[in-house]
């Protein structure tokens, strides 16, 4: 489960400038290591730590190389890598050139099985303003025990 906590800034741009406003941030950034991964994955399969970690390098080492000549990397159910170069806005053609790109980004594109999984996190958010204060119930009012004259019987 991921969970969440309250925080609060002061917008300095857009429609809510100056205002307050609060968002939902991660309380801990919960991080799987690779032994952790290795681990796993033996779990699962008939695969050494060694297999695992060579497979895992190598891939690693391939998808960099690919990056470089500007393929894109099919990870099969995990998703894709790309690279992408933001451009800058030129007024002119002429001055569109390789040095007019921004630094690249790499993009992970994931497949419907990831996407599904991300749709199916457990999340909380702690928000100490919805909690209910811990105030008693209300008493529910008794009824007076007033005496009436009613019929006497004799």
């Amino acid at each position: 489960m991921v969970e969440f906590e309250v925080k609060s800034k002061k917008q300095t741009i857009g429609k809510k400038k100056g205002q307050t406003v609060y968002y939902a941030v991660p309380k801990s950034n919960q991080h799987m290591t690779l032994d952790a991964l290795c681990d796993m994955i033996m779990d699962e399969t008939s695969l050494s730590r060694g297999d695992v970690m060579n497979t895992l390098i190598t891939l690693g080492k391939m998808a960099c190389r690919s990056l470089k000549m500007g393929a894109s990397i099919d990870l099969g159910d995990l998703g894709s890598l790309r690279i992408y170069f933001p451009p800058k806005m030129m007024d002119d053609m002429k001055d569109v050139t390789a040095a007019t790109l921004k630094t690249p980004k790499i993009i992970f594109t994931p497949k419907a099985k990831m996407r599904e999984a991300a749709h199916a996190a457990e999340v909380s958010v702690d928000n100490p303003a919805r909690k209910k204060s811990p105030t008693p119930a209300p008493e529910p009012k008794e009824k007076e025990n007033k005496e009436e004259n009613g019929p006497v019987a004799g």
